[in-house]
């Protein structure tokens, strides 16, 4: 005998969801059109800003200061006291050096000073009176050749000097060794044995 159908029983299968395409378009509008809007405000929050071309650094970056120094470090010390490289304009601490120069250089700091990462473009004047300004440091601080004979005898002598004085300064070390180890006598002992003294016989 055969069985009959769900349908035939009347078995209730409208707990599947049913997909109204209209209706998601239409949340799909709704929600792009919100997000926009709120896109569109975050941007127009305040004017462009515009910021001045990358220039070069006008300091030297300290990097060697603290080389080579212990320090103690407390939790509870100030972001400038701890251990590290710290920049006072992002107040961040950075571990090593590599990673100072490259926070320094990036895009982040820049930023923070009001620069963008562009350079600024070179008029061909510009250009030229570079070149001028170069021409003329080399022009007043070039050597002749007897500069630099010159430059190379002192530099003999100095050498020269430095020899001597390191060799004067081994002999007066052997001479406070040997002075050392030299026993010490009693002179009246000496005196009851018959001699003056044990010398050297090196003079």
């Amino acid at each position: 005998m055969a069985q009959p159908s769900n349908s035939a029983v009347g078995v209730d299968n409208t707990f599947r969801r049913k997909f109204d395409r209209e209706e998601f378009l239409e949340r799909a509008r709704e929600r792009e059109q919100k997000e926009g809007e709120a896109g569109f405000k975050a941007k127009s929050k305040g004017p462009p800003v515009q910021r001045k071309p990358l220039k070069h650094r006008d300091y030297e970056v300290d990097l060697e200061s603290r080389l080579g120094k212990t320090q103690v470090v407390t939790p509870i010390a100030p972001l400038s006291q701890q251990a590290g490289y710290y920049c006072s304009v992002c107040k961040c601490v950075v571990k090593d050096s590599a990673n100072y120069l490259d926070h320094i250089n990036g895009k982040k700091h820049q930023r923070a000073l009001g620069m963008s990462m562009r350079v600024e473009r070179a008029s061909l004047q510009q250009v030229q009176e570079r070149f001028e300004r170069l021409k003329k440091r080399k022009d007043t601080g070039s050597f002749t050749e007897q500069d630099f004979d010159e430059r190379i005898l002192k530099q003999q002598q100095e050498e020269e000097e430095r020899k001597r004085q390191h060799r004067e300064r081994k002999k007066e070390k052997k001479k406070e060794k040997a002075a050392e180890e030299e026993p010490e006598i009693d002179p009246d002992v000496a005196a009851m044995m018959g001699f003056g003294g044990f010398g050297s016989s090196k003079k």
